[in-house]
């Protein structure tokens, strides 16, 4: 980028280790007050930024699943739950998932929309929404990224990480938009992002929802949320090139992960095959 810094400076969670907490153990530790419930590529990253700000931390985001994959296998729970009616995912299970986080953006956790403002009745509810085309054309980016040569073969060479956290991802088109492919996403992407809008506005009590404009800045924000405007400007962080260096960094990280599993693989096989040849 012009500015010259580096990529592990502008995204230093996605060059941390893997947290590696089991959720599963956890509980919640501060408040859930807002969700943010518009679909991805909404200015979501904005979004939790602005939230942090505010002093909401932490605010999950899609990108979390990254930094500590075991998360993949909680959100799969709530998939089989919601979609599969496999188990329950409730207040319980969201404060175990959800318990370090004030706030919430993206998905996975706006597929959960309904539960989410069932869960939490206290929290207030904010929806961004974008013209529809626009949203279109980067929700294809993201479709294309899942669905992207080699992806397949990164999963099972790399299950713990890759295969985690594309399981999820796959999960997320599969069950929410219906599609077990990169045609089949595009195909029903708009009829989903209205039904999702609609589903929110429906289930959301009035004076619980703000419909926020990005670009607004904070007075509106703000407001809505009882907090004093920060002597800071509102973030407007550029999400296509965000998610473009992003995508590019998870792929080079799963790369990795591949070479160093295969090479282990490769190592114990031809350990083994020695070994086999002297007895």
């Amino acid at each position: 980028m012009a500015d010259g810094t580096s990529l592990r400076a502008r995204h230093p969670d996605l060059y941390l280790k893997d947290a590696n907490i089991d959720r599963h153990a956890c509980r919640r530790v501060v408040p859930m007050e807002v969700l943010s419930l518009g679909m991805g590529r909404t200015g979501t990253v904005s979004m939790q930024a602005a939230l942090r700000i505010l002093g909401y931390n932490d605010c999950y985001h899609g990108f979390d699943i990254f930094l500590n994959v075991k998360d993949c296998d909680m959100w799969m729970e709530a998939f089989a739950a919601k979609y599969q009616g496999k188990g329950k995912f409730g207040r319980a299970e969201f404060d175990r998932l959800l318990g370090h986080c004030m706030a919430v953006t993206d998905a996975p956790c706006n597929s959960f929309g309904p539960e989410l403002i069932d869960a939490y009745p206290e929290a207030k509810v904010i929806l961004v929404e974008r013209e529809i085309e626009s949203w279109y054309k980067s929700f294809s980016i993201v479709a294309e990224g899942i669905y992207g040569p080699g992806v397949q073969r990164a999963t099972i060479l790399d299950p713990f990480w890759t295969g985690r956290s594309l399981g999820v991802l796959r999960q997320w088109l599969a069950l929410e938009f219906g599609a077990n492919s990169l045609e089949k996403a595009k195909e029903v992407a708009r009829e989903r992002y209205r039904a999702h809008y609609a589903e929110i506005r429906r289930v959301t009590p009035k004076e619980r929802l703000l419909e926020y404009e990005l670009g607004s800045g904070w007075e509106p924000l703000c407001k809505f949320l009882g907090k004093p405007v920060p002597d800071v400007p509102f973030p407007r962080l550029n999400e296509a090139e965000t998610l473009k260096e992003k995508i590019g960094i998870l792929r080079w990280q799963a790369r990795k992960r591949v070479l160093t599993n295969t090479g282990a693989v490769l190592v114990v096989a031809f350990g083994l095959y020695h070994w086999l040849r002297r007895v």
